[in-house]
């Protein structure tokens, strides 16, 4: 029954944002831009080793589809501050306005049921999202010579698509937070920010507080994903903000359901 209840809110989830006319627009600007990217930066490293081989300055071999890889990513995580707001803010703070978030929170379907359901649907349209640029690395790292070190791709999007499910899964508790969705989406952006700059903080403040906050950057940690290195802490470090998330969520709901209680 609660496999069933979180499917069918995924399905409710990822149908709103394929009917929206919004996401589609959001759609339409990632692509825009993350191809402009992808081929700029793909043309960029071309050029520039073959420069450097004609002109005798290349003495040590490069690895150009990781490097390009790691470049690329780190532009896509960049750009990710700006629309994942744009995807969460939504997910709670238009059902707040409507209304209908009160029919769901006195429900008989559990708040972890309805949050964890949500951030699959939202999760699953990002993925729609990064589905063109999978196939991009695919047809441009299979013309590789010699072959890309595909282990290292799939970590490194792998990563990304942590990333992202581990600040969607935030904003959609701030989105719960509010009627509106567009305090919903500059509170997520200052969030986001906060987290990206996290690690430069860090390193300004010495002791326990400065080593604390070097390991809770999110940003820093996803920087070993796309080296290609998995290791477990950095795991754990991703989904335990997921489950952050998700457990906030599921608590603004229940405060939800005592207030109508």
């Amino acid at each position: 029954m609660l496999i069933y209840n979180i499917i069918a809110i995924f399905r409710k989830e990822l149908q709103n944002y394929l009917g929206s006319p919004f996401a589609y627009i959001i759609a339409a600007v990632f692509w825009l831009i993350s191809g402009f990217f992808f081929g700029f930066i793909l043309n960029d490293f071309i050029v520039n080793v073959a420069l450097q081989e004609q002109s005798g300055e290349l003495t040590v071999p490069i690895d150009v589809p990781i490097q390009f890889l790691t470049g690329f990513l780190t532009i896509i995580s960049s750009l990710l501050l700006v629309i994942l707001p744009a995807l969460s803010m939504g997910t709670y703070a238009e059902e707040r306005r409507r209304g209908t978030l009160e029919l769901l929170a006195t429900s008989p379907v559990t708040n972890w049921s309805v949050a964890v359901g949500k951030l699959l649907g939202i999760s699953g349209f990002f993925s729609i999202l990064m589905l063109p640029l999978w196939i991009y690395q695919l047809i441009v790292f299979s013309a590789s010579q010699p072959a890309v070190k595909w282990d290292v791709v799939l970590v490194a999007n792998f990563g990304l698509f942590l990333l992202a499910t581990a600040i969607l899964s935030l904003g959609m508790f701030i989105s719960s937070l509010t009627e509106s969705s567009i305090l919903a989406y500059i509170l997520t952006f200052v969030l986001i920010l906060f987290l990206w700059i996290m690690e430069a903080i860090a390193s300004n403040i010495s002791g326990n507080i400065g080593e604390v906050l070097s390991y809770l950057s999110l940003f820093d940690h996803y920087n070993n994903f796309s080296r290609g290195i998995l290791s477990p802490a950095t795991l754990v470090l991703f989904g335990s903000y997921i489950f952050l998330g998700i457990y906030l969520t599921a608590q603004s709901i229940e405060t939800l359901r005592f207030q109508r209680s």
